[in-house]
C-alpha cells in the first residue's frame, strides 16, 4: 500500500470515534433518533473502509471482492434512505460530509510535510467521492425497485375481480392496456375462476380510453385463456367510438360476445346462467 493510503488507514484505525463524531456534526444530524441511526451507519462505513484498506486492494477498484463489505453497507444505507423518502442528493451529501473530518485528521498527522499531506488529501477526496458515487447508483436502483413495486401494487388495485352474481365474475378495466397489465388481469381472473367455479366472466372496458390493434389482441388473449379454463366471456363497454375504431382497424372479434354497457352484459350473463330477475310492483 502506498503512503497516501497508509495515512488514510492509520486515521480510520486510530481515530475512528472522533472521526465519526465530527462526521455527524458536519452532516448536521442533530435529532437524537436520526443521530443514533446515522452514527451506526457512519461507524459501519468507517469499519468497512478500514477493513478494505487493510487488504491492500486499491479503493479505486470498489467493485473488487476486497470491498464487498463496504459496498453492502453503502447499498444498505441507500435502500434505507430511499425507503424513508429521502433524496439521492441528501444521501450523497451525508457520505461527502465524511471528507472534512478526514481532511482535518490528515492535516494534523502530516502538517509538517506539505507534499505528503497534499497527496494524502487528494487520496481521501478520491476515495470519498467513489463512496458517494456508489451510493448514488445504489440509491437510484433502490428507488427504481420501489417504483416498480408500487406500480405493480397499483396495477393489482386497478384490476379487481368482482363477483357480481352466482357464477358471474367481472373485471372493470380502467386506463391503458399493455402486456404486463393484461398478464396481471389474466392471472387474477383465471385464479378467481378456479377459486369460485364461476362459468362466466365479464370484462368491462368502459374505462379504457382507446382500443387499438394491440389492445384488441390483449383482450382476445384473455378471452382465449378464460375459455381454456372452461368458462365463457362477455366484453362490455363497447362505446360507439370504440366500435367504429374496431371496424376501421379490421379487428376480428367474431365469436366474442360484446355489449354496450356492463348492465347489458350482466343481464345477458344472468339469462345464460338461468337466472331471471323481476321487479316487485
Amino acid at each position: 500500500m502506498n503512503n497516501d493510503y497508509a495515512a488514510l488507514l492509520n486515521t480510520v484505525r486510530e481515530e475512528e470515534n472522533s472521526v465519526v463524531a465530527a462526521w455527524l456534526n458536519e452532516a448536521q444530524v442533530d435529532e437524537p433518533g436520526a443521530r443514533r441511526a446515522a452514527q451506526a451507519e457512519a461507524a459501519d462505513i468507517v469499519r468497512h473502509l478500514r477493513e478494505g484498506l487493510q487488504t491492500g486492494v486499491d479503493p479505486a477498484r470498489l467493485d473488487s471482492s476486497g470491498w464487498a463489505g463496504l459496498r453492502e453497507t453503502l447499498t444498505g444505507l441507500s435502500k434505507s434512505r430511499a425507503a424513508k423518502g429521502q433524496t439521492a442528493a441528501d444521501t450523497s451529501l451525508f457520505v461527502l460530509a465524511f471528507k472534512k473530518p478526514l481532511f482535518a485528521a490528515i492535516q494534523r498527522r502530516l502538517g509538517a510535510d506539505a507534499a505528503a499531506m497534499s497527496n494524502a488529501l487528494w487520496t481521501v477526496s478520491t476515495v470519498v467521492d467513489a463512496l458517494a458515487q456508489h451510493t448514488v447508483g445504489a440509491f437510484q436502483q433502490a428507488r427504481e425497485e420501489i417504483i416498480r413495486r408500487q406500480q405493480e401494487e397499483l396495477l393489482e388495485l386497478s384490476t379487481p375481480v368482482v363477483k357480481l352474481w352466482d357464477g358471474v365474475l367481472a373485471v372493470p378495466m380502467i386506463g391503458t392496456l399493455d402486456s404486463s397489465r393484461t398478464q396481471l388481469v389474466m392471472e387474477a381472473l383465471l385464479q378467481k375462476i378456479v377459486e369460485t367455479g364461476c362459468e362466466l366472466a365479464i370484462i368491462d372496458i368502459t374505462g379504457v380510453p382507446t382500443v387499438d390493434t394491440l389492445v384488441a389482441q390483449h383482450l382476445l388473449k384473455t378471452v382465449t385463456a378464460i375459455r381454456l379454463m372452461g368458462a365463457d366471456c362477455i366484453i362490455s363497454g363497447i362505446r360507439p367510438q370504440i366500435a367504429q375504431t374496431i371496424v376501421h382497424l379490421g379487428i376480428d372479434l367474431q365469436g366474442v360476445r360484446t355489449k354496450a354497457t356492463l348492465a347489458d352484459a350482466l343481464a345477458l350473463a344472468l339469462k345464460q346462467t338461468g337466472w331471471r330477475v323481476s321487479r316487485d310492483n
